[in-house]
């Protein structure tokens, strides 16, 4: 059985939410603060590549650095949106949750389900 990774942001309501979740129902899970322990670009590219979305889709885009970026408008490639979240970790929306060769974006929390 493959064991679960939660990249997220500890302050974060909905991973919270995911983070106790998972310890209620007593699953084994590694939590990556990817403040601490930033998501290197190959692993972004992975998880967005499990999750079946593209890096637009995974933009957060209500974070005040979105908008001093001055990303609002702008037509963005891939790899430079990746680039931009790999610097800027709060451009990333979570909880991201890995379990080997799937992912999720889980938001809201009980989207959790489905990988469990």
């Amino acid at each position: 059985m493959s064991k679960i990774t939660v990249y997220q942001k500890p302050t974060c309501t909905t991973c919270r939410q995911v983070y106790t979740a998972l310890k209620e129902s007593r699953v084994d899970f590694n939590a990556v603060d990817y403040y601490l322990n930033p998501i290197p670009k190959a692993k972004l590219k992975e998880l967005l590549k499990k999750m079946g979305i593209s890096a637009e889709e995974l933009l957060q885009k209500k974070e005040p650095v979105y908008k001093e970026l001055g990303l609002e408008g702008k037509k963005l490639s891939e790899g430079e949106i990746i680039d931009l979240m790999v610097k800027n970790p709060d451009l990333i929306q979570r909880p991201i949750v890995e379990k080997g060769s799937r992912a999720i974006l889980a938001r809201p929390a009980e989207r959790l389900k489905e990988i469990l």
